[in-house]
This record gives structure tokens, C-alpha cells and sequence, in this order.
């Protein structure tokens, strides 16, 4: 299963969207600063997740939460 997922920073008005297979190594390496994008932002709260079979479905789901549309 792969998973889209959705963090809320704590301290700055900003959402990061992105997929994963692990979804719990992948938010705990995300609070850790592991990532340079999403360093500055953290801590998160996961807002939401969303399970798919494969990572093509997944990543459309993505691509769409990402966009003006789906960031509405």
C-alpha cells in the first residue's frame, strides 16, 4: 500500500502533501529535519492519509493535492 499523507506545520501556516510506503518512518524523518524543503517548518501534526494500492493511483492523488485545485 502506498500512502498520500498531509502535514500541518505547528508553527508556520504551511501544508506539505506528499506519498509514501512507510508512512510513519516517513512523518517521524519529516520532524526530525531529515528533509531540507520541510526543515524550516516543522513540527508537524498529521491532518490526513489516504491508502492506495499502487503508486500510479497515488501518485495522481498527489499531483491533483497539490495543485490550486486540490490545495483549495
Amino acid at each position: 500500500m502506498i500512502f498520500v499523507y498531509a502535514l500541518l506545520s505547528e508553527v508556520k501556516d504551511w501544508i506539505y502533501v506528499g506519498m509514501t510506503d512507510n508512512l510513519d518512518r516517513r512523518v517521524l524523518q519529516h520532524n526530525k529535519g531529515y528533509n531540507k524543503s520541510t526543515a524550516p517548518y516543522r513540527p508537524f501534526t498529521l491532518l490526513f492519509k489516504e491508502e492506495y494500492p499502487n503508486r500510479i493511483e497515488a501518485r495522481k492523488r498527489e499531483k491533483y493535492l497539490k495543485s490550486a485545485a486540490g490545495k483549495r
